[in-house]
């Protein structure tokens, strides 16, 4: 058991003494440490080398003091997983140079095994987990099926993801295909991550704000709740959906442990909407961390106020933003740190 246990104990909806706090993208890109191996080692490498990945995600806890870790990678590992070329360009972000926007290409794909292919991650894991030495407790994660598929297909980051939205609709049921594909081995490849030591589970689900509810029920939500039902037995499990706060009351009686919310949603609504009965997790906007330390701090000791100490996980709306001063992100965390009611 980690010996600062607060982030397990919120996720089960004990009485704490002060929430818990990580930042979502803590591993990386505002940390001077990060950006020197960055300039050493392209992305996948990092990802790929045990040893640079748990280097990378130790980094927050000692120099920013999160309650959490959260291992250093990538979703777009699932897609290279199942045999779809990923690149990360530099300047430019993931390229699919292969998109899949055929219902052959869909069949074409393997049945890959998870254990197999991304056994280096795994391994990242163990030599975290000996790094970290029970201080904190280890997340791992994944991206929803709905958002990996939106990479699969549009075969690039976008703002819309509109041919990845045009397949579904054009071609729903190998649409359903692809996604039960990326689900079946997304549960595989994150009951191994709890094997190998992550103590939670988060699932990304960045891009599920670009569907309409109607589309979310038929396209992403059916595919989360699998991974849910399935991870829910052997650790507690983070659902976050990036623009679906219409989506929180049915994930509130999910299995979820938690349910991340954005900076889009009040505390208050959010709380209205999952009934009070589940750990909510966020939601501090990532740019408001470019304020000055003393808004910073009032901020968040005001959202703190605002969803309660208990059943709550302080965290940002989403991941933190690469110009972000260290000194304000540890502020932000110290605030928390610093709470009292």
């Amino acid at each position: 058991m980690a010996k600062n246990d607060l982030f397990l104990r919120a996720l089960k909806g004990e009485t704490v003494e002060r929430p818990p706090v990580w930042m979502m993208r803590q591993a990386g890109r505002y940390l001077p440490d990060f950006m020197k191996l960055k300039a050493k080692y392209d992305f996948f490498t990092r990802c790929r080398t045990p040893e640079l990945a748990s280097e990378i995600t130790v980094m927050p806890i000692e120099q920013v003091g999160t309650d959490a870790a959260i291992l250093f990678s990538d979703i777009l590992v699932i897609p290279q997983a199942m045999g779809i070329e990923v690149q990360m360009k530099p300047n430019f972000g993931p390229f699919v140079p292969d998109p899949i926007r055929t219902v052959e290409m869909v069949d074409a794909i393997p049945a890959n095994d998870a254990k197999e292919e991304l056994a280096y991650v795994y391994d990242a894991i163990k030599v975290t987990k000996e790094m970290l030495n029970d201080s904190v407790p280890l997340i791992g994660f994944a991206g929803s099926p709905w958002t990996i598929m939106c990479y699969a297909v549009e075969g690039k980051g976008s703002k819309t993801f509109d041919k990845a939205k045009g397949f579904c609709f054009e071609h729903p049921e190998a649409a359903k295909r692809l996604l039960q594909k990326i689900t079946d081995i997304t549960i595989d490849y994150l009951l191994e991550k709890v094997k190998a030591g992550v103590d939670a589970v988060q699932l990304f689900d960045s891009w599920g704000g670009l569907l309409s509810p109607e589309d979310y029920k038929e396209f992403s939500m059916p595919y989360i709740n699998q991974i849910t039902a399935k991870l829910k037995r052997h650790v507690p499990v983070i659902v976050f959906g990036k623009g679906c706060w219409y989506a929180l009351e049915e994930y509130s009686t999910s299995g979820a442990s938690a349910l991340g919310v954005d900076w889009t949603l009040s505390p208050e609504i959010a709380r209205k909407l999952t009934n009070n009965s589940i750990t909510l997790q966020g939601n501090f906007d990532p740019a408001r961390l470019l304020s000055p330390i003393p808004t910073i701090q009032k901020m968040a000791k005001e959202m703190v106020d605002r969803f309660g100490k208990d059943k709550y996980i302080a965290n940002l709306g989403h991941g933190i933003l690469p110009n972000i001063p260290v000194d304000h992100a540890k502020a932000f965390v110290d605030a928390i740190k610093n709470y009292k009611v």
